[in-house]
Protein backbone atom coordinates (compact mmCIF):
# COMPACT_ATOMS: atom_id res chain seq x y z
CA UNK A 1 0.00 0.00 0.00
CA UNK A 2 2.89 2.35 0.72
CA UNK A 3 4.35 1.64 -2.73
CA UNK A 4 0.98 2.27 -4.38
CA UNK A 5 0.59 5.57 -2.51
CA UNK A 6 4.04 6.78 -3.60
CA UNK A 7 3.50 5.87 -7.25
CA UNK A 8 0.00 7.38 -7.33
CA UNK A 9 1.02 10.52 -5.44
CA UNK A 10 -1.70 10.06 -2.80
CA UNK A 11 -1.85 9.21 0.91
CA UNK A 12 -1.91 5.64 2.18
CA UNK A 13 -5.37 6.39 3.60
CA UNK A 14 -6.63 7.16 0.10
CA UNK A 15 -5.18 3.89 -1.18
CA UNK A 16 -6.95 2.08 1.64
CA UNK A 17 -10.28 3.65 0.76
CA UNK A 18 -9.96 2.75 -2.91
CA UNK A 19 -8.76 -0.84 -2.63
CA UNK A 20 -11.35 -1.59 0.04
CA UNK A 21 -14.10 -0.12 -2.16
CA UNK A 22 -15.37 2.21 0.56
CA UNK A 23 -18.75 3.52 -0.49
CA UNK A 24 -19.19 7.28 -0.42
CA UNK A 25 -15.46 7.97 -0.08
CA UNK A 26 -14.50 11.41 -1.33
CA UNK A 27 -12.02 10.20 -3.92
CA UNK A 28 -12.28 11.37 -7.52
CA UNK A 29 -12.97 8.85 -10.25
CA UNK A 30 -9.63 9.69 -11.86
CA UNK A 31 -7.71 9.07 -8.62
CA UNK A 32 -9.61 5.85 -7.95
CA UNK A 33 -8.82 4.59 -11.46
CA UNK A 34 -5.14 5.49 -11.10
CA UNK A 35 -4.80 3.75 -7.72
CA UNK A 36 -6.50 0.58 -8.97
CA UNK A 37 -4.34 0.53 -12.11
CA UNK A 38 -1.11 0.79 -10.11
CA UNK A 39 -2.37 -1.80 -7.61
CA UNK A 40 -3.00 -4.27 -10.46
CA UNK A 41 0.40 -3.51 -12.00
CA UNK A 42 2.11 -4.26 -8.68
CA UNK A 43 0.08 -7.43 -8.20
CA UNK A 44 -1.79 -6.16 -5.14
CA UNK A 45 -4.69 -8.58 -4.39
CA UNK A 46 -7.46 -5.99 -4.54
CA UNK A 47 -10.26 -8.52 -5.02
CA UNK A 48 -9.45 -10.37 -1.79
CA UNK A 49 -10.07 -7.35 0.44
CA UNK A 50 -13.36 -7.22 2.26
CA UNK A 51 -15.00 -6.36 5.58
CA UNK A 52 -16.83 -8.39 8.17
CA UNK A 53 -19.68 -5.87 8.07
CA UNK A 54 -20.73 -3.05 5.72
CA UNK A 55 -18.01 -0.41 5.57
CA UNK A 56 -20.51 2.45 5.72
CA UNK A 57 -21.56 1.36 9.22
CA UNK A 58 -18.07 1.92 10.59
CA UNK A 59 -17.85 5.68 10.33
CA UNK A 60 -17.75 6.91 13.95
CA UNK A 61 -14.47 7.95 15.57
CA UNK A 62 -14.64 8.63 19.31
CA UNK A 63 -12.22 11.36 20.41
CA UNK A 64 -11.59 10.99 24.13
CA UNK A 65 -9.56 13.72 25.85
CA UNK A 66 -8.81 14.64 29.44
CA UNK A 67 -9.38 18.38 29.01
CA UNK A 68 -10.60 20.98 26.55
CA UNK A 69 -10.92 24.29 28.36
CA UNK A 70 -7.41 24.99 29.63
CA UNK A 71 -5.74 25.75 26.32
CA UNK A 72 -6.51 26.94 22.77
CA UNK A 73 -4.40 24.07 21.44
CA UNK A 74 -7.08 21.47 22.13
CA UNK A 75 -9.54 22.91 19.63
CA UNK A 76 -6.94 23.04 16.86
CA UNK A 77 -6.17 19.38 17.44
CA UNK A 78 -9.86 18.51 17.30
CA UNK A 79 -10.22 20.52 14.07
CA UNK A 80 -7.45 18.45 12.50
CA UNK A 81 -8.98 15.16 13.61
CA UNK A 82 -12.44 16.25 12.45
CA UNK A 83 -11.18 17.28 9.00
CA UNK A 84 -9.13 14.10 8.60
CA UNK A 85 -12.15 12.02 9.56
CA UNK A 86 -14.64 13.90 7.41
CA UNK A 87 -12.53 13.59 4.27
CA UNK A 88 -12.98 9.84 4.65
CA UNK A 89 -16.71 10.08 5.39
CA UNK A 90 -16.25 9.53 9.10
CA UNK A 91 -17.71 11.53 11.97
CA UNK A 92 -15.84 12.63 15.09
CA UNK A 93 -17.57 12.52 18.47
CA UNK A 94 -15.68 14.41 21.23
CA UNK A 95 -15.79 13.74 24.97
CA UNK A 96 -13.79 15.52 27.69
CA UNK A 97 -13.37 13.37 30.82
CA UNK A 98 -11.43 15.77 33.09
CA UNK A 99 -9.48 12.71 34.27
CA UNK A 100 -12.58 11.22 35.87
CA UNK A 101 -12.21 7.42 35.46
CA UNK A 102 -15.90 6.82 36.19
CA UNK A 103 -16.99 9.23 33.47
CA UNK A 104 -14.43 7.82 31.05
CA UNK A 105 -15.67 4.32 31.77
CA UNK A 106 -19.29 5.35 31.22
CA UNK A 107 -18.47 6.94 27.85
CA UNK A 108 -16.60 3.86 26.70
CA UNK A 109 -19.28 1.46 27.92
CA UNK A 110 -21.92 3.32 25.93
CA UNK A 111 -19.99 3.96 22.72
CA UNK A 112 -17.87 0.85 22.30
CA UNK A 113 -21.03 -1.17 21.78
CA UNK A 114 -22.03 0.94 18.77
CA UNK A 115 -21.90 -0.94 15.44
CA UNK A 116 -20.87 2.37 13.83
CA UNK A 117 -17.65 2.60 15.86
CA UNK A 118 -14.49 2.64 13.74
CA UNK A 119 -12.05 3.35 16.56
CA UNK A 120 -10.85 5.71 19.27
CA UNK A 121 -8.47 8.66 19.36
CA UNK A 122 -7.24 8.87 22.95
CA UNK A 123 -5.85 12.36 23.64
CA UNK A 124 -4.30 14.40 26.46
CA UNK A 125 -3.90 18.16 26.86
CA UNK A 126 -0.30 17.84 28.11
CA UNK A 127 2.19 15.50 26.46
CA UNK A 128 2.61 12.60 28.88
CA UNK A 129 2.59 8.84 29.35
CA UNK A 130 -0.75 7.12 29.74
CA UNK A 131 -2.15 3.74 30.59
CA UNK A 132 -4.60 2.72 27.87
CA UNK A 133 -7.98 1.82 29.42
CA UNK A 134 -8.59 -1.91 29.57
CA UNK A 135 -11.88 -1.38 27.74
CA UNK A 136 -9.89 -0.45 24.62
CA UNK A 137 -7.94 -3.71 24.54
CA UNK A 138 -9.72 -4.96 21.42
CA UNK A 139 -10.58 -1.56 19.92
CA UNK A 140 -8.45 0.19 17.24
CA UNK A 141 -6.89 3.10 19.11
CA UNK A 142 -4.47 5.91 18.30
CA UNK A 143 -2.83 7.96 21.07
CA UNK A 144 -2.71 11.72 20.49
CA UNK A 145 -0.21 13.87 22.41
CA UNK A 146 0.48 10.90 24.68
CA UNK A 147 2.17 7.51 24.59
CA UNK A 148 2.69 4.31 26.56
CA UNK A 149 6.01 3.73 28.25
CA UNK A 150 5.70 0.26 29.75
CA UNK A 151 6.52 -2.34 27.09
CA UNK A 152 4.18 -4.78 28.76
CA UNK A 153 1.25 -2.51 27.93
CA UNK A 154 -0.62 -2.70 24.69
CA UNK A 155 1.22 -0.74 22.03
CA UNK A 156 -0.86 1.74 20.02
CA UNK A 157 0.13 4.14 17.26
CA UNK A 158 0.91 7.52 18.80
CA UNK A 159 1.74 11.05 17.74
CA UNK A 160 3.46 13.71 19.87
CA UNK A 161 5.25 16.97 19.04
CA UNK A 162 9.02 16.90 18.74
CA UNK A 163 9.58 19.40 21.55
CA UNK A 164 13.34 18.88 21.80
CA UNK A 165 13.75 19.83 18.15
CA UNK A 166 11.42 22.80 18.66
CA UNK A 167 13.54 24.15 21.52
CA UNK A 168 16.65 23.46 19.47
CA UNK A 169 15.28 25.32 16.42
CA UNK A 170 14.33 28.39 18.45
CA UNK A 171 17.71 28.60 20.16
CA UNK A 172 19.65 27.93 16.95
CA UNK A 173 17.85 30.81 15.24
CA UNK A 174 19.21 33.15 17.90
CA UNK A 175 22.68 31.60 17.77
CA UNK A 176 22.76 31.98 14.00
CA UNK A 177 21.99 35.69 14.49
CA UNK A 178 25.18 35.95 16.55
CA UNK A 179 23.72 35.91 20.07
CA UNK A 180 25.64 34.02 22.74
CA UNK A 181 23.92 35.10 25.96
CA UNK A 182 20.41 33.77 25.45
CA UNK A 183 17.91 33.88 28.29
CA UNK A 184 15.32 31.10 28.48
CA UNK A 185 11.95 31.68 30.15
CA UNK A 186 10.42 28.23 30.52
CA UNK A 187 7.15 26.86 31.89
CA UNK A 188 6.78 24.63 34.94
CA UNK A 189 9.46 21.97 34.95
CA UNK A 190 7.06 19.14 35.83
CA UNK A 191 5.39 19.51 32.43
CA UNK A 192 7.10 17.24 29.91
CA UNK A 193 6.98 19.86 27.13
CA UNK A 194 8.92 22.33 29.31
CA UNK A 195 11.60 19.75 30.12
CA UNK A 196 11.94 18.83 26.44
CA UNK A 197 12.20 22.45 25.28
CA UNK A 198 14.91 23.07 27.88
CA UNK A 199 16.75 20.02 26.56
CA UNK A 200 16.60 21.47 23.02
CA UNK A 201 17.89 24.83 24.32
CA UNK A 202 20.86 23.15 25.99
CA UNK A 203 21.64 20.98 22.96
CA UNK A 204 21.73 24.04 20.70
CA UNK A 205 24.12 25.85 23.05
CA UNK A 206 26.40 22.82 23.13
CA UNK A 207 26.72 22.81 19.34
CA UNK A 208 28.39 26.22 19.62
CA UNK A 209 30.46 25.26 22.66
CA UNK A 210 28.55 27.74 24.80
CA UNK A 211 28.43 26.56 28.44
CA UNK A 212 25.01 26.28 30.03
CA UNK A 213 24.42 29.10 32.52
CA UNK A 214 21.56 28.33 34.94
CA UNK A 215 21.39 32.03 35.82
CA UNK A 216 19.92 32.64 32.36
CA UNK A 217 17.07 30.15 32.83
CA UNK A 218 13.86 31.07 34.65
CA UNK A 219 10.75 29.00 35.32
CA UNK A 220 7.46 30.76 34.62
CA UNK A 221 3.84 29.64 34.50
CA UNK A 222 3.01 30.16 30.79
CA UNK A 223 1.22 33.46 31.51
CA UNK A 224 2.04 36.99 30.25
CA UNK A 225 2.82 38.22 33.77
CA UNK A 226 5.53 35.62 34.42
CA UNK A 227 7.17 36.30 31.06
CA UNK A 228 7.20 39.99 31.92
CA UNK A 229 8.59 39.47 35.44
CA UNK A 230 11.32 37.03 34.40
CA UNK A 231 12.38 39.14 31.42
CA UNK A 232 12.74 42.15 33.72
CA UNK A 233 14.93 40.05 35.99
CA UNK A 234 17.10 38.75 33.17
CA UNK A 235 17.58 42.18 31.65
CA UNK A 236 18.64 43.55 35.05
CA UNK A 237 21.59 41.17 35.34
CA UNK A 238 25.11 42.62 35.35
CA UNK A 239 25.61 40.81 32.04
CA UNK A 240 22.10 40.74 30.58
CA UNK A 241 21.16 38.45 27.71
CA UNK A 242 20.93 39.92 24.21
CA UNK A 243 18.19 37.47 23.26
CA UNK A 244 15.25 35.78 24.99
CA UNK A 245 13.65 32.45 24.13
CA UNK A 246 10.25 32.08 25.77
CA UNK A 247 8.62 28.65 25.99
CA UNK A 248 5.26 30.01 24.83
CA UNK A 249 3.92 33.06 23.03
CA UNK A 250 2.08 34.50 26.03
CA UNK A 251 5.30 34.74 28.05
CA UNK A 252 6.99 36.22 24.98
CA UNK A 253 4.35 38.99 24.93
CA UNK A 254 5.32 39.82 28.51
CA UNK A 255 8.99 39.75 27.54
CA UNK A 256 8.40 42.23 24.71
CA UNK A 257 6.87 44.69 27.16
CA UNK A 258 9.75 44.18 29.62
CA UNK A 259 12.27 45.05 26.90
CA UNK A 260 10.39 48.29 26.20
CA UNK A 261 10.31 49.15 29.92
CA UNK A 262 14.10 48.85 29.96
CA UNK A 263 14.24 51.53 27.25
CA UNK A 264 15.29 48.99 24.65
CA UNK A 265 13.70 47.86 21.40
CA UNK A 266 13.08 44.52 19.68
CA UNK A 267 14.97 43.36 17.67
CA UNK A 268 17.49 46.23 17.57
CA UNK A 269 18.72 45.68 21.12
CA UNK A 270 17.14 42.39 22.23
CA UNK A 271 15.81 39.55 20.10
CA UNK A 272 12.81 37.52 21.25
CA UNK A 273 11.50 34.11 20.14
CA UNK A 274 8.25 32.54 21.32
CA UNK A 275 6.68 29.09 21.00
CA UNK A 276 3.26 27.75 19.89
CA UNK A 277 2.44 30.22 17.05
CA UNK A 278 -0.78 31.41 18.65
CA UNK A 279 -2.78 34.06 16.80
CA UNK A 280 -1.39 36.80 19.03
CA UNK A 281 2.12 36.18 17.66
CA UNK A 282 1.11 37.79 14.35
CA UNK A 283 -0.07 41.01 15.98
CA UNK A 284 2.62 41.88 18.50
CA UNK A 285 4.97 44.78 17.79
CA UNK A 286 7.07 43.57 16.12
CA UNK A 287 5.39 40.34 14.94
CA UNK A 288 6.87 37.45 16.88
CA UNK A 289 9.24 34.82 15.52
CA UNK A 290 8.01 31.61 17.10
CA UNK A 291 7.90 27.83 16.87
CA UNK A 292 4.80 26.16 15.48
CA UNK A 293 3.20 23.56 17.74
CA UNK A 294 1.57 21.30 15.12
CA UNK A 295 -1.76 20.73 16.88
CA UNK A 296 -3.89 20.61 13.74
CA UNK A 297 -1.48 18.32 11.92
CA UNK A 298 -1.28 15.91 14.88
CA UNK A 299 -5.07 15.67 15.09
CA UNK A 300 -5.36 15.02 11.39
CA UNK A 301 -2.60 12.39 11.48
CA UNK A 302 -4.30 10.57 14.36
CA UNK A 303 -7.63 10.29 12.53
CA UNK A 304 -6.06 9.27 9.21
CA UNK A 305 -3.78 6.71 10.85
CA UNK A 306 -6.76 5.17 12.65
CA UNK A 307 -8.77 4.94 9.43
CA UNK A 308 -5.82 3.38 7.60
CA UNK A 309 -5.39 0.80 10.35
CA UNK A 310 -9.04 -0.26 10.29
CA UNK A 311 -9.90 -0.07 6.62
CA UNK A 312 -6.53 -1.16 5.30
CA UNK A 313 -5.81 -3.84 7.84
CA UNK A 314 -2.51 -2.16 8.73
CA UNK A 315 -1.02 -4.02 11.69
CA UNK A 316 2.23 -2.09 12.15
CA UNK A 317 2.06 0.49 14.95
CA UNK A 318 3.74 3.84 14.37
CA UNK A 319 5.21 6.24 16.91
CA UNK A 320 5.32 9.66 15.28
CA UNK A 321 7.21 12.69 16.60
CA UNK A 322 5.91 15.57 14.54
CA UNK A 323 8.19 18.43 13.54
CA UNK A 324 7.81 21.82 15.27
CA UNK A 325 9.07 24.24 12.59
CA UNK A 326 10.28 27.78 13.16
CA UNK A 327 7.95 30.54 11.94
CA UNK A 328 10.08 33.50 10.95
CA UNK A 329 8.74 37.02 11.62
CA UNK A 330 10.40 40.25 12.76
CA UNK A 331 11.45 39.85 16.40
CA UNK A 332 14.95 38.46 15.75
CA UNK A 333 17.82 40.63 14.62
CA UNK A 334 21.61 40.31 14.45
CA UNK A 335 23.67 40.64 17.60
CA UNK A 336 24.98 44.17 18.07
CA UNK A 337 27.70 44.75 20.69
CA UNK A 338 26.69 47.47 23.14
Amino acid sequence: MTDIAKLAGVSQSTVSLVINHMSGAKVSAETRKKVLRIAHELGYPVERHGHAWPAQERNLIVYLTDELSTSPHAMLTIDGARDGAWEHDCLLSVFATRNDPDYEGAVLARLLASPALLGVVYATIFTRTVTVPAALAQVPTVLLNCYTKDRRERQCSSVVPSEVLGGYAATMRLLEAGHRRIGFINGEGWIEAAAERLKGYRQALSTRDIPFDPQLVREGDWQVSSGHAHALGLLSLAQPPTALFCANDLMAVGALEAVREHGLSVPEHVSVVGYDDQDIARYTQPPLTTVLLPNYEMGRWAAENLIAQVNGGVLRRTSMKMDCPLVERDSVGPYRPS
